[in-house]
């Protein structure tokens, strides 16, 4: 009588065995799979990412290709933004460079942005008046800055032709139409010593050196008050001047 008993409860051991070890099976099994979903979700979120990284990169060369071959940029500060690009010459390859506040150091540490990706045909740089006139400009930073802008352009872009304006002349005179809080420590004095210093650059480099100083003063030797807004940016009439000398060289 005790063996068939016996014989059953070993037979329960076997299936209490045999249960448990599906269940871990089971267990195993489920981590499994949810280690798979896991792991397919981060297989289809990288490639989504990828897709948009490379859809991005794919983008960028386009919108800049377009800014290539005929284009002529014109780099510099307010000056330069302020000049209305479509209205004074009605192309639509001339790519407007300048940004109100910049000195020369601005212009260097954004090279790539601003002058390499648009590889322009011409560029015309004007830059300078914003860069601090002090009374001692014989170590004067912005003339060093200059130059180096010159020299990198010339061996990024070798085939790109680079002309290089004066810093234009301000008016400070006691005229109720001046901001003098506009021209603050700006002298013309100072101005046609950085010019000369720019010119001296343009011949050193070969670079073409373009006198639009000489075209805006009156006699006096200050900036036209029909030419100028305030005192040192540009009225219409000041920019029609400064586009019939630039007409000369596009």
């Amino acid at each position: 009588m005790e063996y068939p008993q016996k014989k059953k409860s070993i037979t329960e051991k076997i299936i209490r065995l045999f249960s448990h070890k599906l269940h871990t099976i089971e267990k195993r099994q489920s981590h499994i799979f949810v280690l798979l979903f896991v792991l397919l979700l981060m297989q289809i979120g990288q490639f989504f990412y990828v897709q948009y990284t490379l859809s991005r990169k794919t983008d960028e060369p386009k919108e800049k290709i377009v800014y290539r071959n005929n284009k002529v940029l014109f780099l510099g500060d307010s000056i330069t933004e302020q000049y209305d690009l479509e209205n004074y010459f009605h192309n639509d390859d001339y790519i407007n460079g300048g940004r109100s506040g910049n000195a020369t150091g601005d212009i260097l540490e954004q090279m790539k942005e601003r002058v390499y990706d648009y590889n322009p045909a011409k560029i015309f740089l004007m830059i300078g008046t914003n860069d601090g006139m002090t009374s001692d400009l014989e170590d004067n930073q912005a003339i060093k800055n200059i130059e180096k802008i010159i020299s990198d352009i010339q061996v990024t872009l070798p085939n790109t032709k680079l002309y290089v304006e004066s810093i234009l002349p301000v008016n400070d005179s006691d005229n109720e139409k001046i901001d003098h809080d506009m021209v603050r420590d700006r002298s013309n004095d100072n101005i046609k010593e950085m010019n000369q210093q720019i010119q001296d650059l343009c011949n050193e480099y070969q670079v073409t050196y373009i006198n639009l100083y000489d075209k805006l003063i009156d006699d006096e030797g200050n900036l036209k008050l029909e030419y100028t807004r305030e005192g040192l940016h540009m009225s219409d009439e000041g920019y029609q001047v400064i586009t019939k000398e630039l007409k000369k060289f596009l």
